[in-house]
């Protein structure tokens, strides 16, 4: 492709992606979820069986909730779950494998596959079950466990015990930016750099989502998250489409933070 990645649609980005596909996908909560590039993908039935390496697995009306909710995801790796029902309905009924993974972990893992480091050791989850392994990572129909955890190497230095994790790298990976280059420089807007960065390093194939599409040159070499390197295409999409929406997850309404204002003194 050179070194312009700009490609003319999202459905065109993700035409290649096929059944059974590993990916990593950005976003915190609903923050920086590449909610268009996602909606891509449901276009397309015949692309099932996906496994997906993700901060979270959206809620059941958005992101990644909506491929779980058509049965095309068989496999998650996400730190938090709690926000999907549909989530925890097919993981109890053996629908759905999940290997649940520390948060900071999970984004080490990340970066450690993205940096070509094929495993790292962290103190996180020595001395637990994590460590031990037989955590349940697929259940029977019954609500027996079908795939349990596998046990990991342990050594210790300093009188500290570290386990050793892997690093994580997938088929392709689906990110959300607020700005872009044709070169693929991306630039993050707050909360959603927490995960895209590491999603999109781990991807051998990398599709950003971009609000801003500049020519290069114009983004402020300070300000870029993410270089190039790292993304193979581009996709402009229209903030004012309904797929690119910017969701909150739980809105929260403070009608007093005062006594005063409450008629208090």
């Amino acid at each position: 492709m050179g070194l312009d990645k700009v490609v003319a649609s999202a459905a065109g980005a993700v035409a290649d992606i096929p059944a059974g596909a590993s990916l990593a996908v950005g976003g915190f909560g609903l923050c920086g979820v590449p909610g268009v590039l996602i909606g891509a993908l449901l276009e397309r039935p015949e692309v099932h069986g996906l496994e997906v390496v993700s901060n979270n697995c959206g809620v059941d009306d958005w992101g990644l909730g909506l491929l779980l909710r058509e049965g095309r995801i068989a496999r998650m790796t996400s730190s938090y779950v709690g926000e999907n029902k549909e989530f925890a309905r097919q993981y109890l009924s053996g629908e759905l494998e999940v290997e649940l993974v520390a948060q900071g972990t999970l984004a080490e893992r990340l970066r450690a596959g993205g940096a070509g480091i094929p495993a790292f050791y962290t103190p996180a989850g020595a001395g637990t079950q994590v460590a031990e392994g037989g955590l349940p990572w697929r259940h029977r129909a019954d609500g027996s466990v079908a795939v349990a955890s596998p046990p990991k190497e342990l050594r210790s230095w300093g009188g500290r015990e570290y386990l050793l994790e892997e690093g994580i790298t997938t088929d392709f990976a689906l990110v959300r930016a607020a700005a872009g280059d044709r070169h693929g420089n991306l630039a993050f807007h707050s909360s959603a750099r927490n995960f895209n960065p590491l999603a999109a390093m781990a991807g051998r194939i990398t599709i950003a989502e971009v609000e801003e599409l500049v020519e290069p040159g114009e983004l402020d070499p300070d300000v870029v998250h993410l270089p190039g390197i790292f993304v193979q295409r581009v996709v402009r999409v229209d903030p004012a489409d309904p797929a690119a929406e910017r969701r909150v997850e739980r809105r929260t309404v403070r009608t007093a933070l005062f006594p005063e204002q409450q008629g208090g003194r």
